[in-house]
Formats: C-alpha cells, structure tokens, sequence
C-alpha cells in the first residue's frame, strides 16, 4: 500500500511532526510505502511531489486546521482525521484504512 499524509496542527510546532512520526512508524512497520508532507511554523517541509501522487492508495489529512493544496489530492481517497486520533490510534487508523480499501477494490 502506499499512503502519503500532510499533518498540521494550529501552533504548527509538537503535534505536526509527533503526527508524521507516528504514520511514518506504523507504515512502515506494515511494510507500506509511506511520504508526510509536514505544514509546521517553518511552512511547507517533504512537500508531497506529482511523482509521489501516483499509484497513491490513500491520502490522510490532518483536519484541525486547512490543509495547504490539498485539491492536488482529487481522485485519491482521502480520510480526515484528528491530529491527537493520529498520534494516538495510528494503529487502529490503518487497520480501519486497509478494512476499507479491501471492501472498495
């Protein structure tokens, strides 16, 4: 599976790279392809290519403030999802994810 994420969080600090840690680990500890974008106080960091785009199979967006572009993502399924819930139930998230796409493909 490939997953890419763009996290943020309103003072753009602790939540926004503890969020994109926790995907990353878990992603990888299934054995994904996984790529965070961040969107932390210093702007936009590991900013989500065209090339990364393609052959995505899910896009998860943090929802506690606006993502920057996320039109780019239009075709991708998209979760949205709580910045804590991220951190938090990483584990949970993904296996929701993976129950989904199966009875979507």
């Amino acid at each position: 599976m490939k997953i890419l994420g763009v996290t943020a969080c309103p003072t753009g600090v602790a939540h926004t790279y503890m969020s994109a840690e926790a995907l990353e680990k878990e992603a990888k500890a299934r054995g994904y392809e996984v790529k965070v974008e961040t969107q932390g106080s210093i702007g936009i960091e590991n900013e989500i290519t065209e090339e990364d785009l393609k052959g995505a199979d899910v896009v998860i967006l943090t929802k506690d403030i606006a993502i920057k572009n996320k039109e780019r993502f239009q075709g991708i399924p998209t979760v949205n999802v709580a910045i804590t819930d991220l951190i938090k139930k990483t584990s949970a998230l993904l296996d929701k994810i993976e129950e989904h796409l199966k009875k979507n493909k």
